[in-house]
Parts: structure tokens; sequence; C-alpha cells
């Protein structure tokens, strides 16, 4: 380390390779900024930010008036997203497939589709769409939230209650119904910092970023719904297949 990088590094540096090596464990207590001033003989805002930084990284965790904790190592749940995609809930039908119990809520309601989601919709701004929200659970965690979008006319004649826990039909086959073939599917991905909506709604760490899938159903050229999922960076990895 260069001797002109900020001397709260080196306590970065020692601390992020004692949790990496295991000599900081899992659940170990990390020491506090009065242990770290007098071991690395620092001033206490250089301890200050490295247990900021050791945080931000996701490596550790603070409880409010107990200190810092290392955090679980996380392994990295296979999402595969070219199965299951006419599936009324692909990650639950997912991650039963690999033994894991899978619960899950939503609730839906009439809204107006802001420019974003009229442009991703193809449809005048401020138009009726439905808005429905699912969080799902497993072993009673929350790990992903969505939103899903339809415009109103296509949902007409297909009642639903505003909220429930049971399944409801897949978006394939709710466009058959009304009689409208999914044609093809497009998914873009990308990894951001979550808002804090969703760090609640997915109790997520501080430092944990999200990946974020946005989704949209056509019937040839025209949008049908679009919708956007988030799952926890640290908890998942995403599987395609790709056929030649």
């Amino acid at each position: 380390m260069a001797s002109s990088d900020p001397v709260y590094l080196r306590v970065v540096d020692d601390l992020r390779r004692q949790i990496v090596n295991g000599s900081l464990a899992p659940g170990a207590v990390v020491p506090s900024r009065a242990q770290l001033t007098r071991r690395y003989g620092v001033g206490e805002t250089a301890a200050r930010h490295a247990l900021r930084v050791l945080t931000t990284e996701g490596l550790i965790f603070g409880r409010v008036g107990s200190g810092h904790y290392v955090r679980e190592r996380a392994t990295l749940v296979p999402l595969h997203r070219s199965r299951f995609h006419d599936h009324h809930a692909p990650l639950a039908a997912d991650l039963h497939s690999q033994g894991r119990r899978v619960s899950w809520v939503w609730r839906v309601e009439r809204v107006r589709a802001t420019p974003e989601l009229a442009d991703r919709l193809r449809l005048p701004e401020y138009a009726p769409i439905v808005r429905t929200r699912h969080i799902y659970r497993s072993n009673g965690k929350p790990v992903q939230l969505t939103w899903s979008y339809e415009p109103a006319e296509l949902a007409e004649g297909q009642p639903v209650p505003a909220e429930g826990t049971d399944s409801r039909k897949s978006v394939v086959a709710r466009m058959a119904a009304v009689g409208l073939n999914v044609t093809d599917i497009v998914e873009t991905v990308r990894t951001r910092v979550p808002e804090p909506a969703e760090i609640d709604a997915l109790d997520l760490c501080a430092g944990v970023h999200i990946l974020h899938l946005e989704r949209t159903h056509h019937a040839g050229s025209r949008p049908l719904e679009t919708s956007d999922t988030v799952v926890p960076g640290d908890a998942f990895h995403l599987v395609y297949t790709l056929r030649p």
C-alpha cells in the first residue's frame, strides 16, 4: 500500500484479510473503534471510517449498542431464468425444484402509467394500468420483490381479488385467455444500490446490492406486460440457457 494512501485503509486491509482467511470467523465480534485505535495506532475517525467501509462491502454488520460482527458468507443460489417462464410464479417453481419452500403474497390495484411505464408498454402517458406487487419468502426470509404492470384493457373480464396468497395464472395463461399469444419475452439485468423501501421489504444488510431484472412479454411488436423484479445480490446468481 502506498504511503500516500489514507491511514484507515491499513485497518481495512488487515481486517478484510482476517475475515477472508477465517481468522475472524462468521459471527465473530469485530474490534471496537477504541480497540482499533490502540491496535493500529490510528485516530478514532480512521477507525470509524474503516468499519464503515467494511460494512459497505458487506463483510460486517452493526447492531445498535452491541458493536460490529462478521457476516455469514452467503452461498449463492442459482436462478434459472430460461426455465418456468410460463409458470405463475417462476422463482417459486425454480426454488421448489431445488428443494426449497417458497411462499408469497400479492396485491393488485389500478393506477396510472408513469411516463417510463407508458413507454415500456407503448401506451399514452397516464393511461390506466393494473399493477401487481409480489413478495416471495423462502424459509420465512424475503427473497424477491416484483412489480408487474399490464394495460387495464387486458385485465378487463379477468377479475381477481385485490390481494391474496394463492396462485394467480401466469402471464402467458392470462393473455391466452383474452386471445393473445406471447411470442417472445425480453429480459434485461443490472445491479444497483437498493432504495430504502427495497431494503425494508427484502431485509437487506448494509452494503448489499440488488439484481434488478426488467422483463417484458410481447405479442409480436405489442408489449402485453412488463415487470421489475429485484433479488438480493448476495443471495442469488442468474443462469441462462442459450440455444445454438
